[in-house]
């Protein structure tokens, strides 16, 4: 059986590239560095120069007014790509090497991928409100806010405050209704803040922003709280900004995943 070709393989050499598309090339090298030009964007360039260049232009925009170092932006762009909702391995080979060469540590990408793994929760987020508003609706009353909580949930909210440096009025029907499962995701999500952990609190926050934002979640009072502790943390709008920006290049996956499928199919069809 013949072996799969190998990335390098799937990259045209300068000789069978168009002067144009050449030309495309070389700004792809001066604006976002040679080791860059992977096999997937070897695909686009070969077949829709227009689009290389309409998607290198937009990808570069973050990388020339860098609010946040190279490191943090490929950790942003990893924690988009791991995401459980996203979980696209082409662009999570990509950001984990680009993080790794501008001196990220296993540490900080092990980091980031605990931090991106408690998306999950906002399941809880949205079905726990909900379920609270039909209940009443059915006349059942479940009580509000903190009152009557027993010791325990008030130590276990006590213990969320002390890890994450922050409470919701969210938190709290889930806190009511499941003080087990709540305990248990304190302990889940508060690995990163531990003693162990390696980045510094903005940049954690900057982290949910970039999961909350993506197109495949969106998830807005997540969004709009981790936006509010990035401030708190001393973090600016541009830096914000630029989160934002990098979350919107989940875009290029869909070229990504698509176009070798493409290639695929023509050949299926004898009009490769």
């Amino acid at each position: 059986m013949a072996l799969p070709p190998t990335q390098d393989a799937l990259i045209p050499t300068q000789e069978s590239l168009t002067p144009a598309q050449e030309s495309l090339k070389n700004r792809f090298t001066t604006l976002l560095g040679a080791p860059s030009f992977d096999a997937q964007w070897s695909r686009l360039l070969t077949h829709s120069p227009a689009m290389f260049a309409a998607s290198l232009r937009l990808t570069s925009i973050p990388h020339q007014k860098s609010h946040l170092p190279p490191k943090i932006q490929s950790l942003i762009a990893l924690a988009v790509s791991a995401s459980s909702t996203h979980l696209h391995a082409p662009s999570i080979h990509r950001s984990m090497r680009a993080a790794l060469s501008h001196g990220a540590s296993k540490p900080e990408i092990l980091e980031v991928l605990c931090l991106t793994s408690t998306l999950g929760i906002h399941a809880c987020n949205i079905g726990v409100p909900l379920l609270f508003e039909v209940m009443r609706e059915e006349g059942r009353d479940m009580g509000s806010g903190m009152e009557g909580m027993s010791e325990e949930q008030w130590g276990l909210r006590r213990e969320f405050e002390a890890k994450r440096g922050y409470w919701h009025a969210f938190w709290e029907d889930f806190l009511r209704l499941s003080p087990e499962f709540f305990g248990a995701y304190v302990e889940f999500s508060g690995v990163p803040w531990g003693e162990e952990g390696v980045l510094e609190p903005k940049v954690k926050e900057l982290v949910y922003c970039a999961f909350d934002a993506a197109a495949t979640h969106l998830y807005q009072p997540g969004l709009k709280l981790h936006m509010k502790n990035v401030l708190g943390y001393g973090g600016t709008p541009e830096e914000i900004m630029e989160v934002l920006e990098i979350a919107s290049l989940l875009s290029v996956s869909t070229m990504d995943v698509a176009l070798p499928i493409l290639e695929q199919e023509l050949e299926d069809a004898g009009m490769s």
